[in-house]
């Protein structure tokens, strides 16, 4: 059976939502974070040397990182669910990074930005700028199509939902009709609302 290392509040309630996608059994394992610093416990070093969730360990291989991950999980457990037809595999691989890769990026810094108050003001307009960028880029992206790839769900799109997620708790989706009704298809998915039963509290994106 496949087993989950799951962080609270973390990334890691994608790959659940994959998994319950695909239909397959698997464990969950529990972790929550500090209270004081948010970060992950010390205990997932066991697991993997980097301490980071999400973490699945997949016939006794541990597989880190959620793009990673959700490209190992389809490849072998997928049957051709969730992946994208032939010749959308360029489109489905940039969306597949993009997310981690460029879009994550001023997500993060905003969450840092907001602990530090006014030491952050010389470079809060610079990350609301990029923020703004990457957030009309899929605003256009979603014109017109209820997926990022042909006429389906594919793991691009599981694995661009935390950024949106993101993005809805800091505001930032109030004016973006695309992005807002599209979260919301992917939360009204069966499959969401099971990985949600099955991770525990996530308030992200809610």
């Amino acid at each position: 059976m496949l087993k989950v290392h799951h962080l609270s509040e973390s990334r890691s309630q994608r790959i659940l939502w994959l998994l319950e996608e695909l239909g397959l059994d698997y464990e969950v394992v529990r972790y929550e974070r500090d209270p004081k610093t948010g970060f992950a416990p010390p205990e997932l070093k066991a697991v993997h040397p980097l301490g980071k969730s999400p973490l699945v360990e997949d016939d006794g291989r541990v597989l880190a990182e959620s793009g990673a991950i959700i490209e190992s999980l389809i490849r072998k457990h997928g049957q051709g669910r969730l992946s994208p037809a032939p010749e959308d595999l360029d489109r489905y691989t940039h969306f597949l990074h993009y997310a981690e890769g460029s879009a994550m990026l001023p997500i993060v810094q905003l969450l840092y930005v907001k602990r530090l108050g006014d030491a952050a003001a010389p470079i809060k307009p610079r990350i609301d700028s990029e923020l703004k960028n990457h957030l009309d880029y899929l605003e256009g992206v979603l014109q017109g199509r209820e997926y990022l790839v042909g006429n389906a769900l594919t793991g691009a799109d599981i694995q661009l939902s935390f950024v949106l997620e993101a993005a809805k708790s800091f505001r930032l989706l109030a004016a973006l009709p695309n992005l807002t009704a599209y979260l919301e298809r992917l939360h009204a998915r069966p499959a969401y609302q099971r990985a949600l039963e099955r991770g525990g509290p996530y308030k992200m994106g809610r």
